[in-house]
């Protein structure tokens, strides 16, 4: 849940942000690296991905389905502007320390490599 509020996965820290979309190198209270290894971003960016997609296909597939023959393409139309450019653009700061806290859960040790071991969870 800190990562879908921008937070330090680890220590719940808010002031991990240098300004819109550029995240510190690491936490100001615990030090965790949020860099862990090159590359690592490329994860944050598939989750932003699937939650545009998904939204869009939530939405889209079944107005095609129960509206067929008389599709309303405009609000469609709208919804897949929406769905593909405003919840990418709004989510991407968030995409990145959900995966952190994604990557934390399913790989706990590696949090002390760069984090203090007094880090409250």
């Amino acid at each position: 849940m800190r990562g879908v509020l921008k937070r330090c996965p680890l220590c719940g820290e808010k002031d991990i942000w240098a300004r819109w979309g550029q995240l510190r190198a690491q936490c100001p209270r615990c030090a965790f690296h949020f860099e862990r290894e090159s590359g690592y971003w490329v994860g944050a960016l598939i989750v932003n991905i699937a939650l545009a997609e998904t939204l869009f296909l939530v939405t889209f597939v079944p107005t095609l389905i129960f509206t067929w023959p008389q599709v309303p393409w405009q609000p469609l139309v709208a919804i897949a502007v929406f769905t593909q450019l405003v919840v990418p653009w709004w989510f991407y700061p968030r995409s990145k320390t959900t995966f952190l806290g994604f990557d934390l859960y399913f790989n706990p040790r590696r949090a002390l490599e760069g984090g203090s071991e007094h880090a409250r969870y």
